[in-house]
C-alpha cells in the first residue's frame, strides 16, 4: 500500500517503491541514522546513495527498511535508491531538523486564514522552511494510493505555502532563524498530520485506547454502533451522501453567520436544518477512533525526526476527565511508532474559549490541567502556554504566530538547549502553603517577578473545606503570590483562571502567561 515514486521507464507497474513521504525537496534529520523505507520484490538488494554515503538492506517480505548514516546539515542532495533492476532518484534533498505537526483544526488552520498570513505570502521567505502534508484520507480505499502518489514535499511559494499549517509555519521560522550550523543556514521540515475536529483517540491504535479503563470508552461506544455491521461499500456511500449534505449545510451556515456573527448554534439549526456533523459513525468516518491511526500516522512512521509539535484537546471536551490518560497514551503510541521513548513532544496548552450561548462547563480547565499534567510526568516533553491566545466566541483564533514562537521557546530551550528555561516558561504553579488566614503560592520560572497587564490581578479564587470558590485578592511576591478572600476565612484550596473563557491579566517579566492551575486536583 506504500505508494511509489516515478522510476525510470513507463507502462508496466513498477515494484521498487518508497512511502509517500519521500519526494524531491524532502528534507532528512541531521545528527541521526536517517531511517529510509518502502516496498519491493521479495529478496531484492536495496541500495541507497545520499552524496557520498551508501547503505544497503534487503527486501523481507515486500517491504524494506535502510538506515544512512547520520549527516550534518546541508542542501542540495541527490538520493538515489535501486534494487538492481529499478533506480529511484530524489533531487533537491536536504538534511537539517524534521518536525511532525499534530493535531486538531488549530494545528491545521491554514497561513492564508492566520493574522499577517496573506502579508507573508506575498513578501516570501528567506528562511529555509519546507513541509509535507500527509494525505487527508479517513479509509483506504481503492483512491487511497492514488492520493498519496500527489503527495510531495512542499518549497515555500505563495501557493503552495498557503496551505501550511500556520501554527508549524511560525514555529518552523523561528527555529529556522535561530538554528545555525558552522556550515550556514539550517533547512526546517514539517510534515503535517493533523485534521480538523478530531480526537487524541483517533490518532492512537485501537490496543493503545483499550489498554486503559479510563479511555476505553472510546472503542467501545464506536464498535456498539450498527453501522459497522453493513458492507463496507454501504458504509462509505452512506458516508459520501452525508459529506454532500454537511458542504450544503455549511455554506448556508456561513451565510448566516456573516449576517449574524454572534448567532446560537441552536437557532441556525432552526432556520437552516440540523447539523449532520460527524456524520454516520460507521469505518469511513474520519473521526473514529484508531482511524486516523491508520491511514496517517502509519502511513509516515518511522520517518526519522527531531521530535513533535502538537495541538489539540477541543475534540475531547466532552470526555476531560478521561483526557491525562488518552494524551499520555497518544505520546507513548507515537514515542513507540518512531522506536525512541526519548523524541521530544511539544504540546500546546489550549487558550480560553467559549461560545456566548454556551455554559461554563469547566471542561477546558480540566484539558488544560492535563496538558500540564503530561508535561510534568512525561519525560522529554515541553508546554507552550497559549491562554491569553484565545478569542471569545470563536474556537478558531486567527493568532498563530505566538503559539508557533512559544512552541519554538520550548523546543530552543527544552531540546536545543539555546536559552535558559526562564526565556521559554511563563510562571507555572508549583506549590503553596497556608499563612496568615490566606494561601501562598509558588511558582516556577518567577524569579524576575510578576507583572499585571491590568489595574489588578483577576482570576484568583479560594476556597474552604466546603469546596465554595471565591474571589480572591492577590498581592504579588516577586515569585510568589499571596491569596486572601473575606469571604473564605480558612482557605484549603486555590486556583487560577479556572474558567473555559476569561481576562488574562498576570505574565511573567519576560512577556508570558502565567499558566492556569488548582492546588488540588480532584479525581
Amino acid at each position: 500500500m506504500i505508494s511509489d515514486k516515478p522510476v525510470t521507464g513507463m507502462g508496466e507497474e513498477k515494484m521498487l517503491k518508497t512511502a509517500a513521504v519521500f519526494s524531491d525537496h524532502m528534507v532528512l534529520q541531521r545528527n541521526k541514522k536517517i531511517c529510509i523505507f518502502g516496498e519491493g520484490t521479495e529478496g531484492s538488494k536495496i541500495t541507497i546513495t545520499l552524496g557520498n554515503d551508501k547503505a544497503y538492506g534487503r527486501c523481507r517480505d515486500g517491504k524494506w527498511t535502510v538506515y544512512l548514516p547520520p549527516r550534518k546539515a546541508q542542501e542540495g542532495l541527490i538520493m538515489e535508491i535501486t534494487d538492481g533492476q529499478e533506480l529511484v532518484r530524489f533531487t533537491d534533498v536536504a538534511v537539517g531538523e524534521v518536525w511532525l505537526a499534530g493535531g486538531q483544526s488549530n494545528m491545521e488552520l491554514e497561513l492564508k486564514d492566520a493574522d499577517e498570513g496573506k502579508e507573508i505570502l506575498k513578501q516570501g521567505l528567506k528562511e529555509a522552511v519546507r513541509f509535507y502534508y500527509t494525505p487527508k484520507q479517513s479509509y483506504i480505499g481503492e483512491s487511497f494510493e492514488m492520493e498519496e502518489r500527489k503527495s510531495h514535499w512542499e518549497l515555500f511559494n505563495e501557493k503552495d505555502a498557503a496551505k501550511w499549517s500556520a501554527v508549524g509555519f511560525f514555529y518552523a521560522r523561528e527555529l529556522a532563524r535561530k538554528l545555525e550550523s558552522p556550515d550556514g543556514k539550517v533547512t526546517i521540515g514539517i510534515i503535517g498530520c493533523n485534521w480538523g475536529g478530531t480526537s487524541a483517540s483517533c490518532w492512537m491504535s485501537r490496543d493503545s485506547i483499550l489498554a486503559h479503563e479510563m479511555t476505553r470508552s472510546y472503542v467501545e461506544e464506536f464498535e456498539s454502533s450498527p453501522l459497522i455491521n453493513k458492507p463496507m461499500e454501504e458504509q462509505i456511500k452512506e458516508y459520501q451522501e452525508y459529506l454532500r449534505y454537511q458542504e450544503e449545510w455549511d455554506k448556508k451556515a456561513a451565510a448566516v453567520y456573516e449576517k449574524e456573527p454572534m448567532i446560537a448554534f441552536d437557532k441556525i439549526q432552526e432556520l437552516i436544518g440540523p447539523c449532520g456533523y460527524p456524520g454516520p459513525m460507521n469505518y469511513a468516518n474520519f473521526t473514529r477512533p484508531a482511524g486516523l491511526y491508520e491511514t496517517m500516522i502509519k502511513r509516515i512512521a518511522p520517518y526519522t525526526l527531531r521530535g513533535f509539535i502538537y495541538y489539540q484537546g477541543e475534540s475531547d471536551e466532552h470526555k476531560p476527565e478521561s483526557y491525562y490518560d488518552l494524551f499520555t497514551g497518544l505520546i507513548r503510541q507515537w514515542r513507540q511508532d518512531w522506536g525512541d521513548d526519548t523524541l521530544p513532544f511539544l504540546m500546546v496548552q489550549l487558550p480560553m474559549h467559549r461560545y456566548q450561548h454556551d455554559p461554563d462547563t469547566k471542561s477546558w480547565c480540566i484539558i488544560r490541567e492535563s496538558q500540564m499534567r503530561a508535561f510534568h510526568t512525561l519525560k522529554n516533553t515541553g508546554i507552550a502556554v497559549a491562554i491569553d491566545c484565545g478569542q471569545f466566541h470563536e474556537i478558531h483564533p486567527k493568532n498563530k504566530r505566538p503559539v508557533g514562537e512559544r512552541l519554538a521557546l520550548q523546543a530552543l530551550s527544552e531540546v536545543y538547549h539555546l536559552i535558559p528555561d526562564r526565556e521559554a516558561f511563563g510562571p507555572v504553579y508549583r506549590d503553596f502553603l497556608y499563612r496568615d488566614g490566606g494561601m501562598e503560592i509558588v511558582f516556577d520560572y518567577a524569579n524576575e517577578g510578576l507583572v499585571c497587564s491590568r489595574e489588578k490581578p483577576t482570576g484568583f479564587e479560594l476556597a474552604g473545606n466546603d469546596g465554595i470558590f471565591a474571589e480572591a485578592e492577590a498581592v504579588f511576591e516577586k515569585d510568589k503570590i499571596f491569596l486572601r478572600s473575606d469571604e473564605v476565612s480558612e482557605p484549603v484550596m486555590a486556583r487560577y483562571l479556572w474558567t473555559n473563557y476569561g481576562e488574562v491579566t498576570v505574565f511573567g517579566a519576560n512577556g508570558l502567561p502565567m499558566a492556569p492551575f488548582r492546588t488540588h486536583i480532584f479525581h
